[in-house]
Parts: C-alpha cells; sequence; structure tokens
C-alpha cells in the first residue's frame, strides 16, 4: 500500500510542477523536474518513510539523524539551494552560492507545489510564504537567492498565482540574473 501511496504522492508533486513550470515559461525544468526521485536511492526510502502528510524524509531523518534519500536528491538537483555550496579559499569554509535564474524559478515552482500537495484542500497562497519564515532563521542560502525566492512568494501571498507566475515568465524571458 505505501508503494502506490508514495508513487502517487511523487507523480501527483511532479505533475503540478509541470503546470507551474509551464506557466512560468521554464517547461524543460518542469520535464527534468525530480527524476531522481524515481531512482532506488530516494525510491525506497520513500516508501519505507512514507507518511502522507509531509515528506518522508523528513521521517527518515527523525530516525536516523539524516536522510540518505535527502542526501542524494539534493546533491543531482539544481532546483535545491542546498546544491548550491561550495568552498571559498578566503574562508576556508563551505558556503552558499547565488543561484541561476532559471533554478530558482524552478525552486519557486517546486515550492508552491509542495505546498499544495501536503496541505491538500487546506491550501492557500500563504502557505509557501510562511513555510519559508518558518525556516528562514536557520537556512544556509546566498542572501541574494533568499530575497529573490522571498519576494516570489510574498507575491504570491498578495497577489496570487495569476499575476505571479505572469511576473516571473516575463522576468526570465528579459533577465538572466536577479
Amino acid at each position: 500500500m505505501k508503494f502506490f501511496s508514495h508513487l502517487r504522492t511523487v507523480c501527483r508533486h511532479r505533475n503540478c510542477v509541470i503546470k507551474h513550470c509551464i506557466k512560468a515559461g521554464i517547461l524543460k525544468r518542469g520535464l527534468l523536474h525530480d527524476l531522481s526521485k524515481f531512482s532506488p536511492s530516494e525510491f525506497l526510502p520513500g516508501i519505507q518513510y512514507y507518511l502522507g502528510t509531509r515528506s518522508p524524509n523528513e521521517a527518515e531523518r527523525e530516525e536516523k539523524g539524516y536522510s540518505t534519500a535527502w542526501m542524494h536528491h539534493k546533491g543531482r538537483n539544481k532546483h535545491h539551494f542546498e546544491y548550491w555550496t561550495d568552498y571559498r579559499p578566503e574562508t576556508k569554509r563551505i558556503e552558499p552560492v547565488k543561484m541561476p535564474l532559471i533554478y530558482v524559478a524552478e525552486m519557486f515552482c517546486d515550492r508552491v507545489a509542495a505546498s499544495k500537495i501536503y496541505q491538500g484542500d487546506n491550501y492557500t497562497d500563504s502557505h509557501p510564504i510562511e513555510y519559508f519564515l518558518r525556516g528562514k532563521p536557520n537556512r544556509v542560502i546566498h542572501p541574494e537567492t533568499s530575497q529573490f525566492l522571498e519576494r516570489l512568494l510574498v507575491m504570491l501571498s498578495e497577489n496570487g498565482e495569476n499575476e505571479t507566475f505572469a511576473y516571473l515568465r516575463h522576468y526570465i524571458k528579459n533577465n538572466d540574473d536577479y
């Protein structure tokens, strides 16, 4: 039963991201989105820790202290800010790197879709920004990336999906950076 429930959740989420990517004008990113979730390294823990109300990665992390599925996922998917860290010779530390615009746009689509899937009928356009703000104090993300993503999430909350995706589509078409 968990196999089909997890498969259904992954497919529903991915389909929702694809729809959002189409609205943002980045169809290719939508079609490539989260394909690693079907690999054994991610799919099998997803079945084992399936909850239905939140990410199985959280349950795996609670049990083990880490999530093997998440570490595999974030290392292969450029729409996660956790992918964008590198060693900085000046400080001799691993630090966040500014994400390219196309991946920030995909990350926005991903966050909105995840909120819709996990909130179900309770979803509102405020859920993605509320989730973002809850984790903000502990997030290790490049400041400019964080500011741009937050701006999009606030716009979604205040102006709705149609206006926000139209803005994002126009922004991507006319800008290389943020």
